[in-house]
């Protein structure tokens, strides 16, 4: 026995013991002494605490001789474990803590078996604590993936968007902005309101700038150097265009990759280096944040369903659609649509299982976790496969890999296989493998004065969405608080709600612009992926999204008075930008624009499997009406 530490003696023959013991023995790294009851230095030095005490219980003995059983005894060697020591004031301070407590640990004492076998199920065979610093580096690196295709899609687009010559021009926008403002206080208020780096410069290079440069060093946080520099300016470089980029940057998955971004600047290590196996622990504060924010994601989207009220989702015909309304199906999804109405009931169903039910095993034992990480998995490749949604379903995925464990990996990564072997700085305790806690190193995270507060911060107003959300909180209290906080954390769109398709979309019209010369002759514009030509197959295109493709089924569930960028794209077609013509997969007046421009509609639908034998049709589409009545930049004679 080592002088000078406190000990705690346990049952070795115990399986449960021995279970919770090896992660004690973690959690205190090598403070406190562990040995098993039936050794016989027990006897020997402790001669005076009958057998039947030890069989009944744990003993911790401090280092001034005292002894400690039970529940307290616990708590006291976990005073010895980094950020558990408040355990103890609990237990000694609050009312009612101490008798619960030993209450509980003899009940646990008098039912080992059972709870051995239970633990067996939900935890595995593994006593020893989890680690994830693997599932970190693996995360970050996939993160720095999504954020490359984000920049990427958007660097191809971003001049006929918001460019000078663009749909909804930036500068513009900005200067609006400018002149609503108190210039005793424009300096201030507006970065307050729109934080964003192009109140410096908005020209079309330096859009193309934070486009490129944040790939450049997307492709960096993947090589794993200097991953908080480079999340940190990942995350500037993304807000700022997203502040200005109007309509065409404001869906969820963009709010999405902000909040996650946010987030793992804490969870990164301070290092210049990410590695790729080992490595400090990652902070366990920031790792629940982000845990949290995949059950907020999958919960709020099962809820907003239910909320909405809509008809489609409470009868379960909602999947009877939707494959060929939603915005940019795939040709899985043409396949989707054809299966019956019973199976589409089924898997509505089983959806709503999984968005509801399932978040809770987020936060449950480390197999529930395993259970919660297929089923999120298996959604998000069943909604990707029929859908395309940018990088959506990668970054909720991206999330789902923090439900792993390092352990886990490594065993997928071996195939599977279980080893025999023990690891390097490990031992054996019992049947149980347990690493040795290595010798304390450098801090590498992140201190617990900062990410403390920030978990505080974001906990509160999270919590109040969510009641909000589900309708717990019907009154105006949390709305009025919320709407004050809104006001100083909105604008970074780091801290959101969420909740895909509250209301299901029955019918799919689309929007055909076309131009003439004549106002006789017709001739439309063609899109490079949204439904144009009945026998052009749907394409898979995510990650990538374009963005304007994408506004054009928004725009087609309003009007043209609600929509006043879709007049400005077509100010622009006839105007003849180069930008915006770009941003189309065919011009039908390449030699000069149109004189006029208009916009009808057509109701379109997923073809049978009849009609697409005989008629080599994709989709099957009617003629809806008008859109947009003729326009023209020219002043008529």
């Amino acid at each position: 026995m080592a002088p000078g530490k406190p000990l705690m003696i346990y049952d070795g023959e115990c399986n449960f013991c021995k279970f919770w013991i090896i992660r004690w023995q973690q959690a205190t790294e090598g403070k406190v002494e562990y040995i098993r009851l039936q050794d016989p230095r027990v006897r020997q030095q402790f001669p005076e605490i009958p057998r039947e005490q030890f069989e009944e219980s744990v003993q911790f003995i401090e280092t001034n001789g005292r002894i400690y059983t039970g529940a307290e005894a616990v708590f006291r060697s976990l005073v010895y474990a980094r950020g558990l020591s408040w355990l103890l004031w609990v237990y000694q301070h609050l009312p009612g803590v101490e008798p619960v407590a030993e209450w509980m640990y003899h009940f646990v004492a008098g039912h080992r078996d059972v709870l051995s076998a239970i633990t067996r199920i939900f935890w595995g065979r593994e006593g020893a604590l989890p680690s994830y610093g693997l599932v970190r580096s693996i995360f970050l690196r996939f993160l720095g993936v999504i954020y490359l295709s984000a920049f990427v899609s958007l660097g191809t687009q971003i001049n006929g968007l918001i460019g000078r010559n663009g749909i909804e021009p930036a500068d513009q926008y900005l200067k609006l902005v400018n002149q609503q403002l108190d210039h005793a206080h424009i300096g201030i208020v507006r970065y307050q309101w729109l934080p964003t780096l192009c109140w410096f410069n908005c020209s079309d290079g330096f859009l193309q700038l934070l486009c490129w440069g944040g790939a450049l060093v997307s492709l960096l946080l993947v090589a794993g150097m200097a991953p908080v520099l480079c999340l940190v300016l990942l995350w500037v470089a993304y807000l700022s265009l997203s502040v200005v980029g109007s309509v065409f940057l404001s869906f969820q998955w963009d709010a999405l990759l902000l909040e996650t971004g946010f987030l793992a600047i804490f969870l990164a290590p301070l290092t210049s280096r990410l590695r790729w196996s080992g490595g400090p622990a990652p902070s366990r504060v920031i790792k629940w944040l982000l845990c949290w924010l995949l059950f907020r994601l999958m919960f709020e989207s099962g809820v907003v369903k239910l909320a909405s009220g809509d008809i489609s989702w409470r009868h379960l015909t909602a999947l009877n659609v939707h494959y060929q309304t939603q915005p940019l199906p795939t040709w899985i999804g043409w396949y989707a649509r054809q299966l019956p109405a019973s199976f589409q009931g089924l898997c509505v169903g089983v959806m709503f299982s999984i968005e509801l039910a399932v978040p809770f095993f987020i936060f449950g034992p480390r197999r529930l976790r395993f259970a919660a990480f297929f089923l999120l998995v298996l959604l998000q490749v069943c909604i990707l496969a029929t859908g395309n949604y940018c990088y959506f379903n990668l970054l909720t995925i991206a999330l789902c890999l923090l439900l792993l464990d390092d352990a886990v990996i490594r065993r997928i990564c071996r195939g599977g296989r279980r080893t025999g072997e023990k690891g390097e700085g490990s031992a054996t305790l019992g049947e149980i493998q347990v690493p040795i806690a290595p010798p304390p190193r450098r801090r590498t995270d992140w201190s617990p004065w900062i990410t403390l507060p920030l978990a505080t911060v974001i906990m509160v107003i999270t919590s109040l969405q969510l009641l909000v959300v589900t309708g717990l909180w019907n009154s105006e209290e949390p709305r009025e608080v919320l709407g004050k906080v809104g006001g100083w954390v909105g604008p970074f769109r780091s801290v959101n709600t969420y909740g895909l398709f509250a209301v299901m979309t029955t019918t799919r019209l689309e929007i055909s612009v076309e131009g003439s010369n004549d106002g006789q002759k017709w001739l439309p514009y063609v899109f490079k992926y949204k439904p144009g030509d009945p026998a052009h197959r749907p394409e898979f295109v995510a990650p990538h999204q374009p963005r304007l493709d994408w506004q054009m089924w928004f725009a087609a569930l309003g009007t043209y008075q609600e929509n006043r960028w879709f007049v400005n794209f077509c100010e622009r077609l006839l105007q003849g930008s180069p930008d915006v013509l770009a941003l189309l997969k065919e011009n039908p007046f390449p030699k000069a624009p149109p004189r006029y421009v208009r916009a009808v509609t057509y109701d379109y639908r997923f073809s049978t499997f009849a009609e697409r034998r005989n008629q080599k049709v994709w989709w099957v589409r009617t003629y809806a009406g008008d859109y947009l009545p003729p326009i023209s930049l020219r002043r008529e004679e």
